[in-house]
């Protein structure tokens, strides 16, 4: 696998220092706003926590670890990059999307902001639900113009518009498992 990656953009120390910050950041954030609502830091129930799969897996795992806060997890899947495809051919729903998030503080979790069509559909769903907050977190944001405007309120780190694997993010769902960020080798299929 190793082989296959040209170079490594963000290293394992870099992303774990990363991720620890972005944790500590979003708990003391969402705490302060439940703290302004006269609500309990561990009350039941007021806040959900949104990952999409499947390329956030690694990224939410390593994340939860990181918020002292009490909150449930729901997975969603999105396709927008099927198969060994490079661009994005639009975002769809494939699976349900939790429908009890009424009043709830809802962070919306994603590998990479990158057309942004994603994270605007499922954005887009969980606020017709009439949550209290809904806040995004990506792992990445690509310098790109976009297809749709999202803004993310948490970004663990800027990149160049480069076809990306590792840490979650895959080809052809290969290489979610490398613990780096890196860009393959065009032998490798992306740059084909």
């Amino acid at each position: 696998m190793i082989r296959d990656i040209e170079r490594t953009l963000i290293g394992r120390e870099a992303i774990a220092r990363r991720v620890r910050e972005m944790g500590l950041q979003i708990a003391s954030d969402i705490e302060r706003e439940l703290l302004a609502e006269g609500s309990s830091v561990d009350e039941s129930g007021r806040v959900s926590l949104i990952s999409i799969m499947t390329g956030a897996l690694i990224f939410t795992a390593d994340l939860v670890r990181e918020m002292p806060l009490k909150l449930s997890l729901d997975l969603v899947t999105v396709s927008s990059y099927p198969g060994a495809s490079t661009m994005s051919k639009g975002a769809a729903m494939r699976s349900v999307l939790p429908k009890n998030l009424k009043g709830k503080h809802v962070l919306i979790v994603d590998d990479i902001l990158d057309s942004g069509q994603t994270l605007d559909l499922v954005d887009r769903l969980v606020k017709e639900q009439g949550p209290a907050s809904v806040r995004i977190c990506v792992l990445l944001r690509k310098l790109v113009p976009r297809v749709v405007d999202v803004p993310a309120h948490y970004i663990g780190f800027d990149i160049p518009n480069e076809f990306v694997v590792g840490y979650g993010l895959d080809y052809d769902n290969y290489y979610r498992n490398h613990p780096e960020i890196g860009v393959l080798k065009p032998s490798a299929g992306a740059g084909a």
